[in-house]
């Protein structure tokens, strides 16, 4: 596969950060690396290795969940299917204003978004895993937000896989 073709599959399983998929195809690939779960640790291992800057601006990428860019359309692809299959877009007024105060006193607190794997989940566990975290140091969910967008890698990577 050339690398304008493993970009264009691959360029968007890390949220607006093409530059890990540039990474994983640098590092090379081989036939050994060809199943999801394999592919997924060259890709995680590229994010383990980049600075903390370069980590912060991945957190800082994702989107607020049932935030501005949901609501006006504007999220990726990827982030909107995630969010719609968790019923986010089926939020209750009461609920949409809730996840509105969580993002802001959670952004005011750790200074990038929440992140959550969403798939899978729903709404309600969704607010309920916002509410417990919201009281997490710094260190804890900074360290959680890279393991959730792992995770939400991984789950890019499967469907990828089965399209």
């Amino acid at each position: 596969m050339t690398e304008a073709r493993f970009i264009e599959i691959f360029g968007g399983v890390y949220e607006h950060s093409v530059w890990i998929a540039e990474a994983v195809f640098a590092n090379g690939l081989t036939a050994e690396q060809d199943d999801v779960g394999s592919l997924s640790q060259c890709f995680k291992t590229v994010l383990a290795s980049a600075s903390k800057e370069q980590k912060l601006a991945l957190i800082n990428a994702h989107p607020d969940l049932a935030g501005k860019a949901a609501a006006e359309g504007t999220l990726t692809k990827e982030s909107t299917s995630e969010q719609s299959g968790a019923g986010i877009d089926q939020c209750s007024d009461e609920e949409f204003a809730r996840f509105q105060a969580l993002n802001t006193a959670y952004k005011d607190k750790f200074k990038f978004p929440f992140i959550k794997a969403v798939k899978g989940s729903n709404r309600h566990i969704i607010l309920a895993a916002f509410e417990e975290r919201i009281h997490n140091e710094w260190d804890a969910e900074y360290q959680q937000a890279i393991s959730e967008i792992n995770k939400i890698a991984l789950f890019r990577l499967d469907d990828i896989a089965n399209t």
